[in-house]
């Protein structure tokens, strides 16, 4: 089995954006929106090379709330993608929301965090040993994904998503994801 790194896309890997329209720290809307953070790309390249297989699992509601178009969206998200230069095993995004305005994606599904799907997905499809694995997110639904799905959970205290986060305890924070490398993979530590 193979040991894996899910990482939460906005405030892991790229900043997230505040956006005055509805007074709110979100994912970015469009490519120009992207800021990958300091030390991400290099930070996946040495986690690579330690023989880690590199995850991204996102939730992106802002088109099912009417916030901006699918095309926007895909744009930021491959800009996302350019930005880290890296590639990933493989890139996996839920759009749907509860609160959504457009009724097909008004959904209660397994794939949002904190769901599993995606994470059970690579488990089944490249051998993901998800207890050798780690989940690193800025907010608690993506430390309880990675706890339900059995990988150990890492927080990215990342500005923006203060609001979102302080009911799981991680098994590691971090101020970034270049940390969490240097100190978690690098080292070998539990």
């Amino acid at each position: 089995m193979t040991r894996a790194l899910f990482l939460d896309r906005d405030g892991v890997l790229d900043a997230l954006v505040h956006y005055s329209s509805h007074d709110e720290w979100e994912s970015p809307r469009s490519a120009a929106d992207v800021r990958i953070l300091p030390g991400v790309p290099d930070a996946l390249r040495r986690a690579q090379a330690a023989g880690w297989l590199l995850f991204i699992i996102t939730n992106q509601p802002s088109y099912a709330k009417g916030k901006v178009s699918l095309e926007g969206l895909h744009e930021a998200h491959e800009a996302v993608l350019r930005g880290i230069e890296v590639p990933v095993t493989k890139s996996y995004t839920c759009y749907h929301h509860p609160h959504a305005i457009l009724e097909e994606l008004k959904v209660a599904c397994e794939c949002r965090k904190p769901g599993t799907l995606f994470l059970r997905q690579a488990h089944e499809e490249f051998g993901v040993d998800l207890g050798q694995s780690w989940f690193v997110g800025d907010q608690d639904s993506d430390l309880r994904a990675g706890r339900a799905a059995g990988t150990r959970v890492a927080l990215i205290e990342s500005p923006g998503s203060e609001h979102k986060r302080g009911t799981v305890e991680p098994d590691v924070r971090f101020g970034s994801l270049a940390e969490f490398v240097a100190h978690v993979i690098e080292k070998r530590a539990p």
